[in-house]
C-alpha cells in the first residue's frame, strides 16, 4: 500500500508541477527548481485547483487551518512530530481563508519521516510541532472553489 501511495504521489509531482507547459496542461519542472524549492521552501506550481510546493524546515512551524485547502504531504527526508486535529490555539486570520495559530489542544501526533504521506482536508488544524533535525517535504494543496 505504502508503494502504491508513493508511485501516486510521484506520478501527480511529475503530471502537474512544473514551469514548463504545452497545450496538453501537463507541466514540467527541471531538478534545479525543485532542489531550490525544498532547500528553502517555494511554489512550483500554482493553478485555480491546485498549489504544489516543496517544504523544507529545520524547526517547528506555526499552527495552521485551510478553510478551503487539502493539503497533500509527502515526507521526502528527515523527520519530524506532525500534530493535527483538535483545536487551534491563539488562531488569527492571516489572508481570506487562512489561520495562523500557536499550538492545538486534543490533536493526535504522529512521528514522520520519509515516504510518510498525510492528507489533511480543508478545515483541520496541522503542523510540524518538532523537528529534531531537519524535514523536507512536498506538499500538494488542492483547492476547493
Amino acid at each position: 500500500m505504502k508503494l502504491w501511495l508513493v508511485s501516486a504521489w510521484l506520478f501527480t509531482i511529475g503530471v502537474l508541477a512544473g514551469a514548463q507547459s504545452d497545450n496538453s496542461g501537463v507541466v514540467h519542472v527541471d531538478p534545479d527548481k525543485v532542489a531550490a524549492a525544498l532547500a528553502k521552501g517555494g511554489s512550483l506550481v500554482t493553478r485555480p485547483d491546485l498549489l504544489v510546493s516543496g517544504g523544507h524546515r529545520e524547526a517547528a512551524g506555526q499552527v495552521e487551518v485551510h478553510d478551503k485547502e487539502t493539503d497533500v504531504l509527502y515526507i521526502l527526508d528527515g523527520e519530524a512530530t506532525f500534530m493535527f486535529g483538535g483545536q487551534m490555539v491563539g488562531g488569527k486570520v492571516t489572508q481570506p481563508g487562512q489561520w495562523l495559530g500557536s499550538d492545538i489542544t486534543g490533536g493526535q501526533t504522529r512521528h514522520v519521516a520519509k515516504g510518510d504521506v498525510f492528507v489533511v482536508p480543508a478545515g483541520i488544524p496541522h503542523w510540524f510541532k518538532a523537528v529534531p533535525k531537519s524535514v523536507s517535504y512536498f506538499v500538494v494543496k488542492v483547492l476547493k472553489p
